[in-house]
């Protein structure tokens, strides 16, 4: 049979694919825009049909109907990665949160510790040989997909087809079902003035020829604006945004300079706009792979003058960053941050920045505490912390003893709050 005729065969509706999924089993669902919206929509609707189903994922941008107390006994959402639709219901306890290294969400997969009964895809058309692209989520999806007992598909004609190691054929899978529908758009955030003191502090940092790991966001965009100055600078980022973008047609962005798939920009998913996605599509210059490789910390460190960006909630006066949780209230996951902040560390010339306002809640409070707040995670430790980047400046604090970090630190919190962190400097020295 050829692939054309296999894939005619597979086809069915939404709601006669979740037919296959069975009760008591673990249902992985695509990442963050490549969720399977379609798919996840007729489960909801047949909720009837199942029980004890436990759905994993990590961002996800539908509308989480599954976690509704009506779904209770039906569905349990177990999510690697806390955001807007599951915030709320883990810390009621009305979800689970398993924390993790987002490199290491394959390795959950494949050796077992969460065996992936049925996987929920969105894929692009297939292309004159039968692949369908995983398009803008490559990630842990991929690899989830790779394990699963059944696969089962959105196929849309409006999802880019993007390359690299980002493909999956039609006889491998189980059921397809046809979609039409525009990704998921992410607006354009609006920069502040800290931040943009925050992106050009940043910005201070990266010189040309350097490869850079950005996340999204207010402060990572704001620093992008400070860089279409620079020259030669290069990409592998488990993700990127419509900043990028902007630099490549400035030509800032190049790739030329890179030491580890020269020429070329790698990631391992996307969220953006429109104009993003466009940017992918067929792009020979944008390499999508899956995170186990990606954000591998042995992978990273090939890249010379690797610079990782990533911001955090609350830095003590050790240096411990947290930036997952407030207190016992979990508000984000770990994701790729330490993967970036090792591997820059390992790279020729590499370094790591932290950055974040100085204050949260209008200047209520200090980001910089001489102790993080009783029951938040610690995310990077102190040993891994090398810049701290506030709208007041940059602390180094590679090398430096506890009583030199506490100092440079202070040196860089809000003025309104140094006196009374150097007073709590002086009780604990």
């Amino acid at each position: 049979m050829n692939w054309e005729k296999n894939y005619m065969s597979k086809l069915v509706t939404a709601d006669e694919a979740v037919k296959y999924i069975p009760s008591n089993c673990r249902v992985v669902l695509g990442h963050a825009v490549a969720e399977p919206f379609k798919l996840v929509e007729a489960m909801v609707k047949n909720k009837k049909n199942f029980e004890n189903v436990e759905i994993v994922h990590m961002v996800t941008l539908g509308k989480g109907e599954y976690t509704k107390p009506e779904m209770d006994g039906h569905f349990r959402d177990n999510t690697l990665f806390v955001g807007g639709s599951t915030n709320e219901v883990v810390n009621l306890g009305c979800a689970d949160y398993t924390p993790c290294f987002f490199s290491e969400v394959p390795k959950l997969f494949r050796e077992g510790y969460m065996d992936v009964d049925v996987a929920l895809l969105h894929l692009s058309r297939p292309g004159e040989n039968g692949y369908c692209s995983y398009g803008v989520s490559v990630d842990y999806t991929k690899p989830a997909a790779e394990v699963a007992r059944i696969v089962i598909a959105e196929v849309n004609d409006k999802m880019p087809r993007t390359l690299g190691d980002s493909f999956i054929h039609v006889s491998d899978i189980d059921l397809i079902v046809e979609t039409s529908y525009d990704l998921v758009e992410l607006q354009l955030p609006k920069i502040d003035e800290i931040e943009k003191s925050i992106g050009e502090n940043c910005a201070k940092l990266i010189e040309d020829g350097d490869t850079l790991q950005l996340g999204i966001g207010s402060i990572h965009d704001a620093v992008l604006m400070f860089l279409k100055d620079k020259k030669d600078l290069g990409i592998h980022s488990e993700m990127i945004s419509d900043g990028v973008v902007d630099l490549v047609e400035s030509g800032a962005v190049n790739n030329k300079k890179k030491t580890l798939h020269k020429n070329k920009i790698v990631v391992t998913f996307l969220m953006g706009s429109k104009k993003l996605y466009d940017f992918v599509d067929n792009n020979e210059d944008v390499e999508f792979y899956p995170v186990d490789y990606v954000n591998d910390p042995k992978v990273i460190m090939q890249n010379d003058n690797m610079i990782s960006i990533n911001s955090c909630i609350q830095v003590d006066f050790m240096g411990q960053a947290v930036s997952e949780s407030t207190g016992f209230k979990q508000f984000s996951g770990v994701g790729g941050q330490v993967d970036y902040v090792r591997g820059a560390a390992m790279a020729n010339g590499g370094k790591s920045i932290i950055a974040m306002p100085s204050t949260a809640s209008g200047g209520k409070f200090s980001r910089i505490v001489p102790l993080i707040t009783e029951g938040s995670a610690l995310t990077t430790s102190r040993n891994d912390v090398h810049y701290v980047v506030t709208e007041y400046g940059i602390a180094n604090l590679k090398g430096k003893t506890l009583k030199n970090r506490a100092k440079a630190l202070i040196e860089i919190a809000h003025p309104d709050f140094r006196d009374e962190l150097q007073k709590q400097f002086e009780d604990m020295f």
